[in-house]
């Protein structure tokens, strides 16, 4: 019978010959592994505990609420141990990790990879961003981590999540990239400055402050969050070139500075899409005499543009406020019903600002 050549495949599957058989996620975790750590602990917490009366004494419920409770307890202290993550990124010692893993810490001892444990003290931490840096003890050697950049992540990209888990040491777990600038008040939590990366890979208790890798085994978010109950399976971890900023002051001053203007946004709803305003960041409510109310920014306002930054979600508003600092105005490019304005508003330092 006549020979038939076989049909080419559009796409050729790759060939097995010469690759190694560990993974790419085995080659990231031998190059960031031995930097991440385990943080250990130690705070006295106060509590009030309900003073007891002689079995069998009866007390009658009239008179418990005429006497009330808050004189029936007596305060009471109690040691609480903790364990949390980080990862060391200066060959100096420097740590970082979430700042509610060591919030009113006592005692703080480090793991590392290699068995050696030793002592750590807090150099500054930032609530609003939920970061925190430590200097170890000692001289080390440290071994660091690689830093990857945030701001090139793509929706789909690898994700490995490295940490201590319910204690368990050097846990790796494996995912994607799921979403990028993932508010925090998305996920009903207010009062913190964060656009988090959103990752299927598994994050739990323990996993706080330890590194979010890429591919190449480079540091591309500090893990901070996960969701339970409905919807669970979702981590959230903070990008790293955000947390580097904060960390380089919190070393630097022991402080990190957050610029504010005093506004709430949120992104243009769908009614405005239609109506020729495709992007941008609607101003929701103004802060009574802060800096946007005073420079004449008004509710309803769209942003399109702030410095030289194009809005495209309240996100941006954001960094272009931080990129920006505190003490030099800024234009606001805003669109006013069909007008379009241009507005210098200066940004203050948020936690000296004073409503009056």
């Amino acid at each position: 019978m006549p020979f038939t050549k076989p049909v080419q495949p559009l796409y050729a599957a790759p060939s097995n010959a010469g690759l190694s058989k560990q993974s790419f996620v085995a080659e990231a975790v031998a190059r960031s592994g031995p930097a991440v750590v385990t943080l250990e602990t130690q705070r006295t917490v106060q509590s009030q505990s309900q003073q007891g009366f002689p079995q069998g004494l009866l007390i009658d419920p009239y008179f418990d609420g005429f006497f009330g409770r808050r004189g029936l307890r007596v305060p009471r202290s109690r040691v609480e141990r903790n364990q949390g993550s980080g990862v060391i990124f200066s060959t100096e010692g420097l740590v970082i990790t979430n700042a509610h893993v060591v919030e009113q810490v006592e005692k703080l001892v480090v793991g590392l990879s290699d068995g050696r444990r030793v002592s750590g003290r807090v150099v500054g931490q930032d609530s609003l961003t939920d970061l925190a840096v430590i200097q170890l003890n000692g001289s080390g050697p440290w071994p660091t981590v690689p830093l990857g950049d945030s701001e090139k992540l793509r929706v789909g990209d690898w994700a490995i999540a490295v940490g201590n888990p319910y204690g368990l040491e050097n846990t790796v777990t494996l995912g994607i990239i799921s979403n990028l600038n993932r508010n925090v008040s998305q996920l009903g939590i207010y009062g913190k400055r964060l656009d988090l990366i959103q990752t299927d890979a598994a994050i739990n208790p323990g996993n706080s402050g330890g590194p979010l890798l890429n591919a190449d085994g480079e540091i591309i978010g500090i893990n901070t969050l996960v969701r339970s109950g409905p919807g669970a399976g979702l981590g959230f971890a903070i990008p790293i070139n955000r947390a580097m900023n904060i960390a380089k002051q919190l070393v630097e001053k022991g402080i990190a500075s957050h610029p504010m203007v005093g506004m709430g946004l949120s992104p243009i709803p769908s009614f405005r899409q239609d109506r020729g305003t495709p992007y941008g960041a609607v101003i929701r409510y103004l802060l009574k005499g802060g800096p946007a109310e005073l420079a004449g920014l008004k509710e309803g306002d769209v942003i399109l543009r702030v410095g030289k930054l194009p809005i495209k979600s309240p996100a941006d508003v954001v960094n272009a406020i931080n990129q920006n600092g505190v003490g030099r105005p800024l234009a606001f490019r805003v669109k006013r019903g069909k007008i379009l304005r241009e507005i210098l508003v200066e940004p203050v330092e948020m936690r000296l600002f004073r409503r009056d």
